[in-house]
């Protein structure tokens, strides 16, 4: 779902680098610059110098055990999957995969990854945006929401989506705000107490007018508490908390006034 031009060189654009000795690295010096390091089947890395270390590597070594070994039947949606890491490590699995991303140099990778790993028969690659996902008739049993909330214009719109389109599993990543606070809010809060919005703890977004770390797209940083009220808003039990910054949730229903707005907003009857 990143929107980095593919020149530019942030946390989101790295690759290989040095001159290309054979064709495999040809190939990824020519796709570059990269975002995932993936661990190809010929040995050869399409990130090695990745800022975050072996990234995504280490955040699914954190996720991996929250998932079923075998998902043999499940269907998959990869929002934002970038050139595929999860999606791979899914459909290794057994999984389906509709993998998306509204950035074609990112699908590029993804696809030509895909067919060194022989993965293609288990993954889709579509450039979509995630409110797109909104206007099919597919549901899936698990939803990869990883690395994108903090990018968009329309966090809890997109996070609603994506419930409602879930049947066992969410698993959510994101940028957060430092701070893990959580306060017991009250169910109602009167107009003259609204002090209390300002106590440690309170569920709270900040925007971001400008940039962060250099990115235009790095809208949100919400802190803890607000990523688990906006995930028990939308209907997903948090069933477990693997890593920093991930939760993996259970869909139980969009309550009803969520799903009515939710109706209205994508002009759905």
């Amino acid at each position: 779902m990143k929107a980095t031009r593919p020149r530019d060189r942030t946390l989101q654009s790295f690759g290989l680098r040095r001159a290309p000795r054979d064709e495999v690295a040809k190939e990824i010096h020519r796709l570059a610059p990269w975002f995932h390091n993936l661990h190809l089947p010929s040995g050869h890395e399409t990130a090695p110098d990745h800022p975050l270390g072996d990234f995504p590597r280490v955040k699914w070594h954190e996720l991996a055990a929250s998932l079923p070994d075998d998902l043999s039947g499940w269907r998959a949606l990869d929002v934002g999957c970038n050139a595929g890491f999860y999606s791979f490590a899914l459909a290794k699995r057994g999984a389906d995969v509709l993998a998306i991303d509204a950035d074609e140099h990112y699908l590029r990778q993804a696809r030509w990854a895909a067919d060194r790993f022989e993965l293609t028969e288990r993954i889709r690659f579509e450039q979509l945006e995630v409110y797109d996902i909104a206007r099919g008739g597919e549901r899936f049993d698990l939803v990869l929401f990883l690395g994108v909330l903090y990018h968009l214009r329309h966090p809890l719109l997109a996070l609603d989506l994506l419930a409602e389109k879930a049947d066992r599993l969410l698993v959510l990543q994101t940028l957060t705000m430092p701070g893990a606070d959580k306060l017991r809010t009250p169910r109602n809060l009167p107009f003259d107490k609204r002090e209390k919005l300002l106590e440690r703890g309170w569920p709270k977004m900040a925007f971001v007018e400008h940039r962060l770390a250099d990115d235009p797209t790095n809208w949100w940083a919400p802190n803890d508490a607000c990523v688990e009220a906006m995930l028990r808003s939308a209907g997903l039990e948090v069933v477990e908390r693997p890593g920093f910054q991930l939760w993996v949730c259970r869909p139980t229903g969009l309550p009803p006034r969520v799903q009515a707005e939710l109706d209205a907003a994508i002009g759905r009857d």
